[in-house]
């Protein structure tokens, strides 16, 4: 586990992913929604990374928050609010 890195995260810029948010004591999940990530960038106090869906709309995770990651996968988890982000990469098949 470790800290969030934007420079490593920039590899799912321009992709389609699947994207899930839930809190670690809950037993319900939401589904995962599909979304491309357009931009990701530091919100203005340097606490959080945004991953931006189109120019208004993001996703702030803390930075803060653990991560451990594959290569199409990126999982974040904070302890403060006991939230899990999850972003997979969607698999294109031909």
């Amino acid at each position: 586990m470790g800290a969030i890195d934007i420079e490593e995260l920039q590899r799912f810029t321009g992709s389609e992913v699947e994207v899930a948010v839930h809190d670690q004591q809950s037993k319900d999940q939401a589904p995962m929604v599909k979304k491309t990530i357009k931009k990701l960038q530091l919100c203005p106090d340097q606490t959080h990374v945004r991953f931006y869906f189109d120019d208004f709309y993001f996703l702030a995770v803390p930075l803060t928050s653990d991560v451990v990651e594959t290569e199409n996968t990126w999982n974040a988890s904070d302890a403060d609010s006991g939230l899990i982000y999850s972003i997979k990469k969607v698999q294109v098949s031909l």
